[in-house]
């Protein structure tokens, strides 16, 4: 049969208002600082591929560098994931997402959509082709818009004709789990959509994810057990070995059906708590203080990620932090912690008990963990040959599942002492559902951010009178121990909410425009090592900010006050100590055991 079009693919304001008083000159950084290596732009020094402090730790040349650019984050995606198909994934990003979000397609786009996907499903795209995975999505996410939508968000006059044409087609070459997903219940195509009403499954395990498919694709939502039982059945959880290999088509429309119904509390709860104790119960750390960063997976593409430099500062005045991730995430694949520590030659996969010894180290105070050595279930879905893992399925997903939330917040070390959480959002309606997960957790402080990119980092940005509506950038909202506990919680520990914008001018700092970084992590933590030597400049003042905000905010000790904050934390970069204890980190994470 041939196909019936033919184009060419187409590639409150917080603490006590004054100024930052003056400080000494910066600290240059020579090549010697850094054990040996190249100049930067900035006059610092940032580690080449084998510079003495490496040797010390018996690091050798990075592998990547001989193959690969390791400067740059898209050189960070797997190799050996097959890429998703350009036109249909361009589509995905516009009908798979929300109520209020979703841009219906226009006539010739979804024309050419449906010819590329009757292309593929014809053998047709050898090159590029259409996967299961983005199958699922795609036609999840047509058939929530015209089962629960409101009228705007529905299929567009362009779209129906466009479907009108091809499904005839279409229903005779697609698989039986895709013709459910485009239609379940028989009342989208008309006499082409008899397969969805009659379609069960196969095996256990996809016989309940089709019956907890039809629920989320007419538009509902699932319960807390209904959907820790759909995950355990499909991933490998504890030491189950009584996993169903499951279509990656109605895994991958179970995922975004749940994001673009919006997920309730229940169903978010499931998704943080499923895979808790994986690996038996969490080592407890023996440190006073303990903050769980949870920074989106996928990265920065666009500015300054600050995180990593803020943890070393923090750490050195006893606030330790636990930073987690994943190397490489879709759907933006950006700058993350764990490409900027595996390129300074850190050893980025360690157990979470190896980060329990870095936490406790005097010499390191925080730690990073990997998804892959955190939580395997969450990595790997070693079930599906297509993908090998949750990163690549996310890729053809092209929006963020609910993990993308759920993630977040996730405790893989324990503390003996007091316990926080911090993570960022961007999207209106998480903020709330991000501070109920913290609390479910019992810690003691929660701080939800809405940084730049919708990452952790507060810019000393002024806001323009002319900012897009929504809530502003620097928006905090959170919990914490109060100074009265004459009054606790359910969980037996007392918490006090807040809400605050933080103005970084009334502060004492600058405007400045946040530094560009565009996917390069050389330039990223050319930024941050500048700063961490004593170089005064925009990354700098992020970096000072970040860490003193999160300490008040938290209600950290000796935080109360936000300049004595402000001046903690500035005494820790200027003496040179968080770069210090960032360059131990490096050394030490070769030597745990």
């Amino acid at each position: 049969m041939n196909s019936l079009l033919r184009p060419q693919l187409p590639g409150a304001s917080p603490g006590a208002r004054g100024r930052v008083s003056p400080v000494r000159a910066p600290r240059r950084l020579g090549a010697a600082a850094l054990g040996g290596g190249r100049r930067c732009r900035r006059g610092v020094a940032v580690a080449s591929a084998a510079p003495s402090w490496m040797e010390e730790a018996g690091v050798a040349v990075l592998e990547e560098g001989a193959r690969r650019n390791p400067a740059v984050s898209d050189s960070y995606r797997p190799a050996g994931l097959p890429r998703p198909n350009a036109v249909v994934l361009e589509a995905q990003a516009r009908v798979c997402t929300g109520p209020g979000q979703t841009r219906p397609l226009g006539e010739e786009q979804a024309m050419r959509v449906l010819d590329t996907i009757l292309r593929s499903a014809m053998g047709e795209l050898k090159d590029e082709p259409v996967s299961s995975a983005q199958l699922g999505a795609f036609f999840a996410g047509m058939t929530i818009r015209a089962n629960s939508f409101p009228e705007a968000t529905q299929w567009s006059e362009g779209e129906r004709r466009a479907m009108n044409i091809f499904w005839p087609r279409l229903v005779e070459v697609l698989s039986p789990e895709v013709k459910f997903i485009a239609d379940p219940e028989g009342t989208i195509m008309g006499a082409n959509g008899l397969t969805g009403p009659r379609y069960v499954g196969q095996g256990t395990g996809e016989m309940r994810l089709v019956g907890a498919l039809r629920e989320v694709l007419a538009g509902g939502h699932l319960g807390y057990e209904e959907v820790q039982c759909v995950l355990k059945d499909i991933l490998p959880v504890g030491l189950s070995t009584n996993l169903t290999a499951v279509s990656e088509a109605l895994l991958a429309a179970f995922l975004i059906g749940q994001r673009m119904n919006r997920e309730t509390d229940r169903e978010l709860k499931a998704y943080c708590l499923a895979f808790d104790d994986e690996l038996g119960p969490p080592p407890v750390a023996d440190v006073k203080s303990l903050t769980h960063y949870g920074e989106p997976y996928d990265g920065n593409t666009r500015f300054f990620r600050s995180t990593l430099f803020v943890a070393a500062v923090r750490a050195c005045y006893g606030e330790s932090c636990l930073l987690h991730g994943a190397e490489w995430m879709p759907p933006k694949g950006g700058i993350t912690e764990g490409q900027m520590l595996k390129f300074m030659g850190a050893n980025t996969h360690l157990s979470p008990m190896q980060a329990k010894t870095l936490l406790e180290d005097e010499n390191a105070g925080f730690a990073y963990l990997n998804l892959q050595e955190a939580c395997p279930p969450l990595h790997f879905l070693t079930q599906y040959s297509c993908r090998h893992s949750i990163i690549g399925l996310r890729e053809h997903i092209k929006k963020r599942p609910p993990l993308a939330t759920s993630e977040k917040v996730q405790q893989f070390v324990r503390a003996r002492g007091r316990e926080s959480m911090v993570a960022g959002f961007y999207h209106e309606g998480y903020e709330d559902p991000l501070l109920m997960l913290m609390r479910r957790r019992t810690v003691h402080a929660g701080l939800v951010v809405k940084g730049e990119e919708g990452a952790l980092s507060m810019t000393t940005k002024e806001r323009s009178a002319h900012a897009s509506k929504g809530l502003p950038v620097n928006h905090c909202s959170g919990f914490r121990t109060p100074s009265n506990t004459n009054f606790a919680e359910s969980d037996g520990i007392p918490r006090e909410s807040f809400k605050v914008v933080v103005n970084a001018q009334e502060l004492g700092f600058e405007s400045t425009e946040t530094p560009r970084t565009d996917r390069s992590v050389l330039k990223n933590l050319e930024l941050g090592l500048a700063a961490l030597g004593g170089e005064k400049g925009a990354a700098y003042d992020r970096i000072l900010l970040n860490a003193a905000m999160v300490d008040h905010l938290l209600g950290c000790n000796g935080a109360e006050d936000i300049n004595t904050a402000l001046e903690r934390a500035r005494e820790a970069i200027d003496s040179g100590k968080a770069l210090s204890r960032l360059m131990s980190y490096i050394k030490i994470t070769h030597k745990v055991s």
